[in-house]
């Protein structure tokens, strides 16, 4: 399937997306301009990026023989809405600085905040705003789905996934938080990755890939066999996915990964990357790595040590074949799947986009 098939599709969630900020425009326009702010800080998020959430619901549903439309672009872009829902609220948890080479919502309110002279704590006016701009996403998604123009029997079938994507991603998040609060001193590394690959599955692989598609592949009528095999396909692409985006939160490049370098090294995400950089640490590289890893303010040197030990331990090694290891697997789910063959061919493709070491 050719490329620009790809770019075609991302151009046309940008037009729905474009024409959906005029629709909420006109409904919050009698509250005043005051809601420019809030439209200013969702619709940033919303311009560009890979949209692998609306892609992955457009092509399970052509890949099952449903066809192009305008109301299947609608409906594959209410995920993209949903995607920035958890984007908002995630880097307030966060405290991050920065979203796809921007100030991230909450930061961005704090200085509108500053910029305008009001009364109170700026900071907490910008996380106040990007909560509720999360929370205006949530009720977007739903709205844009319901609306989209596919027939109300397609709609109810992909309904029953599209309840469980939500309430499982934050059940996702919640566990990434729990997972935080927890040591992994004295556990062995089996039982490090295993915990770190649950967190994967439900905080990322299900609602970026796996659940995208079978939303869109149940609107269309799908069969239990199609849908079994997109769902392995689904899991076994999201976790790759993820293990390169955890290579390139320490690795990657801000120009093109629109975060700072690192970040997730001060940020302390305990990653599989990171239980396999602690196999067979010796003591005085363990103490170091307790001391830095996780600080906020980590310096230069710190940084390039803790990159160092990724690389040294041949934590990034292991990362690698894990990410081919999934990627290959997704492969072997589509054999023998019955989807149509430009389907089929958007899902080979998209391994290769959602696996890309650069970006």
């Amino acid at each position: 399937m050719p490329t620009a098939d790809l770019e075609d599709l991302r151009s046309r969630i940008q037009h729905a997306l474009d024409q959906e900020r005029r629709t909420q425009e006109a409904i919050l326009a009698p509250l005043g301009p005051e809601m420019t702010d809030l439209l200013d800080a969702v619709f940033a998020l919303l311009k560009g990026g890979k949209r692998l959430r609306a892609g992955f619901f457009y092509w399970g549903y052509r890949a099952a023989g449903g066809p192009d439309s305008d109301a299947l672009v609608r409906a594959a872009m209410s995920l993209e809405v949903f995607q920035a829902a958890a984007l908002l609220h995630d880097d307030v948890m966060d405290d991050s600085d920065v979203r796809r080479g921007m100030p991230s919502a909450h930061r961005r309110l704090a200085a509108v905040h500053r910029e305008r002279g009001l009364a109170g704590d700026a900071d907490r006016f910008g996380v106040a705003g990007a909560i509720l701009a999360g929370d205006l996403c949530l009720n977007w998604t739903d709205e844009i789905y319901s609306t989209s123009g596919l027939a109300s029997e397609e709609l109810v079938r992909g309904r029953r996934v599209l309840d469980t994507m939500r309430t499982q991603l934050m059940g996702g998040q919640y566990l990434d938080v729990v997972e935080a609060g927890q040591t992994w001193d004295d556990l062995p590394t089996e039982e490090r990755v295993a915990r770190a690959r649950r967190v994967i599955r439900y905080k990322s692989a299900k609602y970026t890939i796996e659940h995208p598609l079978l939303i869109g592949a149940s609107c269309a009528g799908a069969d239990h066999g199609t849908l079994a095999a997109l769902s392995d396909y689904g899991l076994a692409l999201g976790e790759a996915f993820q293990l390169r985006d955890d290579l390139l939160g320490v690795f990657g490049d801000p120009e093109r990964t629109g975060k700072p370098a690192g970040d997730d090294l001060r940020e302390g995400k305990r990653t599989v990357l990171i239980a396999f950089t602690l196999e067979g640490m010796d003591p005085a590289d363990l103490r170091r790595f307790r001391a830095v890893f996780g600080t906020a303010d980590l310096s230069a040197a710190d940084l390039a040590w803790l990159r160092e030990q990724c690389v040294r331990s041949g934590a990034v090694d292991q990362t690698e074949k894990l990410i081919t290891a999934q990627a290959d697997a997704a492969r072997r789910a589509l054999d023998g799947a019955g989807l149509t063959d430009h389907g089929r061919a958007a899902l080979l493709e998209l391994i290769d986009v959602s696996t890309a070491r650069s970006s």
